[in-house]
Order: structure tokens, then sequence, then C-alpha cells
């Protein structure tokens, strides 16, 4: 399935329908096919107008789980995924995947079905003032009303979720007014709004990188495409410049162009952290250069990077929010660089073995080191690079298993990667099952840790009943590994609330109807990725690894002994 902004249905002239019948009507004018969600009671009437509608209802099992489906649909089409709860539990599960949506600048829309209006401010049953409770969650939060005015609402939603930063908005509709009737004309399809670059600023860009002896290119954010991929990629081979991926936006970029050096933020390599200190001029186009990209905002100094900031992002607000760019640009980056690509290209040749030992590093990073372990993840990445096509699409949560794909997979096709940048657990089976509808062509993986996948592998219910032929990876340690990962470089030896009791992962995968596989030796995982490929819907390989291999590079003992040394 896809979704484009382009009207399937055209704007009807003033018709009496209910309100749930005029929010569905505006959802299809607007583009949308999908919804993930939970039913309630709160939204009977939407329900009952989606009868009649060509939208396809994916039936979750809860609804963070439909949150993050919603999400990773915004992330894979650029229009915003959409996620449909009844009150206070529904929408205070779902609020994971909204703050996933803001941190990772994803359109979305998250409809709540909503206590009758004559209620409001008694505390009935399931209340909650969600333009409180989202107020910081989410760009724009609101409440309707009026039916009559579903139309306007839901353009506007649209707009703002698409325009400038993108991001998540909440509608919240009252069950009451879902029933009424109402007779209005339905909107017109929202436009989205895209900045674009006056020429002389991207000239003022190239000047300054032009002066540079180290520059370096980094890219990332959610406003973009694969042309802004491939111009990425052309601009930097046209000047000689270095260029990487902020925190999980791997598969913006090619990793076969001859500029493309690696990724900056948590688990990069110590070469690429250093690069970034050390470049003099740094053009960052469409990454808001937040936390996790920035190490803890340590590659850049704030409030003035002593590098040469040129910062390109298509919103005005987040331009010098942390680090003071010398020149700053309010464009999408599809616009910047196809403007960029258009000028004449600058002389490389000053800085060509910078960027030629840049790239050296990264490929040599590419090979996992051997490890003294019966399954070594390293091998397991390796095997499914030799076997899965260029475009599998790789979604995951958050745990220290995601280093070993993130350092290892080389991302060729853009959006093959499924990542929240705001280290969300339980994201990556949501948005496998996303990508699996959209993209039912490709092979798509989840991974998880045994953590990770536990808290929506509820799920599995729904990729069987969609008879989604997802394959999960499921790493199992016994633990929380990133959070023993940071006790043992804390507190070494005390250890408390991450060792986890887990079930037989492959037996909970055939209890759904799908395949199970359990892998404990590196000679074991390849036919089992292979009877999992040839099977018709969800499977799951459960790696028992050694809870000694906490990260790609060291071990527990190694993490324990290196923090009593240093006590």
């Amino acid at each position: 399935m896809s979704r484009t902004t382009d009207s399937t249905e055209a704007a009807a002239a003033p018709r009496e329908r209910t309100g749930g019948e005029i929010l569905v009507d505006q959802l299809r004018i607007h583009g949308a096919d999908t919804i993930f969600g939970v039913p309630g009671e709160s939204f009977l009437a939407a329900l009952d107008a989606l009868h009649d509608r060509p939208i396809h209802f994916v039936i979750c099992r809860m609804e963070a789980g439909a949150a993050n489906a919603a999400e990773a649909y915004g992330k894979l089409t650029g229009q915003p995924g959409i996620c449909f709860v009844t009150r206070a539990p529904g929408a205070t599960h779902a609020s994971a995947g909204v703050h996933i949506a803001m941190q990772d600048s994803t359109p979305m829309l998250l409809l709540i079905g909503q206590i009758a209006r004559a209620d409001r401010g008694r505390e009935a049953f399931q209340e909650v003032d969600y333009v409180a409770m989202f107020g910081t969650l989410a760009k724009w939060v609101v409440e309707v009303d009026d039916a009559a005015r579903l139309p306007e609402v839901m353009a506007r939603a649209f707009r703002v979720a698409t325009s400038g930063r993108p991001g998540p908005v909440v509608v919240s509709l009252p069950e009451d007014m879902l029933a009424e009737a109402a007779t209005v004309a339905d909107a017109e399809p929202y436009v989205a709004a895209r900045p674009a670059p006056r020429l002389a600023q991207v000239a003022a860009a190239l000047e300054l990188l032009g002066q540079a002896e180290r520059p370096l290119m980094v890219v990332g954010g959610s406003d973009w495409s694969s042309q802004a991929g491939a111009d990425a990629i052309a601009f930097a081979e046209a000047n000689g410049i270095p260029i990487v991926n902020s925190f999980r936006r791997q598969s913006h970029l090619d990793w076969r162009s001859p500029s493309y050096v690696g990724t900056i933020g948590i688990g990069m390599t110590p070469e690429i952290a250093q690069r970034t200190l050390d470049a003099d001029v740094i053009l960052c186009v469409g990454a808001r250069l937040g936390d996790a990209t920035t190490a803890g905002y340590t590659l850049l100094s704030s409030p003035t990077p002593k590098q040469a900031l040129i910062h390109v992002f298509p919103a005005a607000e987040e331009l010098g929010r942390v680090f003071q760019p010398v020149l700053g640009i309010v464009a999408s980056s599809g616009e910047f660089l196809g403007a960029a690509r258009a000028l004449p290209a600058l002389d490389g040749s000053r800085w060509q073995a910078w960027t030629q030992a840049a790239r050296s590093e990264y490929v040599a990073s590419l090979v996992p080191p051997d490890r003294p372990f019966a399954l070594d993840l390293g091998k397991v990445v390796t095997a499914m690079r030799e076997r899965l096509p260029a475009d599998t699409i790789l979604a995951n949560g958050a745990g220290n298993y995601s280093v070993w794909w993130h350092r290892y997979w080389p991302f060729e096709h853009y959006l093959s990667q499924l990542a929240p940048t705001s280290g969300s657990m339980g994201y990556g089976f949501p948005a496998a099952i996303a990508a699996k509808l959209i993209h039912p062509e490709r092979v798509v993986i989840c991974l998880a840790g045994d953590g990770d996948f536990l808290m929506t592998g509820q799920e599995l219910a729904t990729a069987a009943g969609e008879q989604l032929a997802i394959i999960t990876i499921v790493v199992n340690n016994g633990m929380y590994g990133t959070i023993r990962m940071h006790q043992e470089r804390t507190y070494p030896g005390r250890t408390i609330g991450t060792r986890l009791h887990n079930p037989d992962f492959a037996a909970f995968a055939r209890s759904f109807g799908g395949h199970g596989e359990i892998v404990e030796q590196d000679s074991e995982f390849a036919a089992a990725l292979d009877r999992c490929l040839a099977f018709a819907g969800p499977s799951l390989i459960e790696l028992r690894v050694d809870p000694e291999a906490i990260t790609p590079l060291q071990t527990i003992t190694q993490l324990r002994a290196e923090a009593r040394a240093g006590a």
C-alpha cells in the first residue's frame, strides 16, 4: 500500500452526515488508506463510518503497538500515520508513540475518542484533558466541539503534521459529537508547506565550505526523500566532502558512495567521533543536532561550536536552539540540496586526503571482530548480509543488541531502517508491521532484544491476522542489557532489576500460528533464516547469546574491571 496527498475522493458539496462520517471522509480526502488502532466505545460512530469506506483498519492488540505502527507508517510514507484509540487507557498507552513521533519529527495523527461534551469537568468515566496531557508531546492538540468544524480541523491537522518540522498532532473527538449530524462541505486536499532557501544563502554556504581544511557534511531528520538522499551523495561526491548521517538515519544515504564515512551519535566509532571534533566546517542538513546525535551535546560545544556550523532545517525555531550557526538557513532538505547541486563544485583537492582517510576508516569498521562465543552476533550480521536483498527493511527498538546492526549492516536503500531516535523500547515489531503492509514485496526484519520484544510482542496476533511474513530476530541474553551495561560502568558488580525470566520465544511465535526457531551456535543461523524466508507468515528466530557479550567490543567482565580500576 502507498499513500499520496492527491485526493482519491473529490471534495463533496455540503450534505448531512454524522460527525463520524465527516471525519472519515476527511481522512480519505487527505489521502489516508490505513488506520492502526484498538476499537473503543467512545468512537463507535467513526467505526461505523469506516465500515463503508475504503480505509484499512488494522486491529492491534495494544495501543502502544498501534501508535508505534502509525509512527513507522509516517516515516515510510512522509504522510501522517494514523492511530485511532479510545479515551484515557487507550490514549495513555498510545502516548509512547506520540513521544517517538515528536522526537523523531515524524508526521502522525492520534485520534482519540473522548467523553461526551456535557460530562466534561466532572472526572467522568475515563475523562482526561488531552490538550493538557499532550501539550508538550505533540505539535498541536485540539478537541473538536462541533461536527461541522471537522473539515477545517482535519485539514489543519494534516498540514501541521507535515509542514516545517514534521510531528504528531492529537485530535480529541467527543463521542456525542461524532454521533451528531451536521451539514458541511468537505475540505480540499491539504498541501504541506515546504520552505525553500534563497540562492544567496546557498552560495554563502558553499563559500564557507570552500574556506575549509577539514569539512564534514551531516544529514538527518525526517524532512527527507530518496531524491534528497541522491542529491546529498551527489553534492558530497562532486565537492569531495565526507558525509555522515545522524543517529539512526543511516538509510538516508547509500553506504557505497566514496564520500560516505559513517554515523555520528550513540554507538559511533571512535574514529568518526574524532573527525567530527576535528572538523573546521560542518554543513548540517535536516538534522536537529540533538542529544543522541551529538553524544550528549559533546561533539559540538554550546552555545558556539568551535566548528563553523552551517545549519539547514525546515523550521526556524530549531536554528540556534542549542548550537549557534554561523549561517542558519530555513529550508527543506530537498530544496537546499537541489539548489546546492546546481552551483559550481568546489575545489576539494585541499581536503581530499581527509575524505579518503575517513572513508578507509569507515570501510574497515564494517568488519566485525571475532568474539570467543558460541553465537557471535557479528557473524549473524555477516550471514544476513550474504543472504538478504539489499533493500531489506530492518526495524528495531532500543537496546545494546541494535548496535551490531547499526555498526555492521551497510544501508543501501532509502528508508530501509526503522529505528526510534528517541530510544524507545517495543518499537521494532509494530514498525515491521507497518513496513510489510506498505512494502509486501520486500523482506522485513524485526530486530529485538528479549526485554524489548515482549513490550509489544502481542502484536504477533496482528501480524498473523494480516498474514504478514515478518521475520523477527530476538536476541535473548536474559537481561535488560543496556541498563546492565550502565550499572556495571557506574556501580560494578551491584546489579539489580535487570535480570529477565523469559519464555521460549520460538514456541511463543508458534502459538500464534507462526514459525519459530532457536539458534545457539553460529553454524545454525543461516539454515534457520532460510526456513523463515520460506515461511508464508510471521516467523521468529530466538538467538540465545552469552550475556557476557554486552557490546560488539567489550564483555561485562571487562566493563566491571575497568570501572573498578577507575574508581
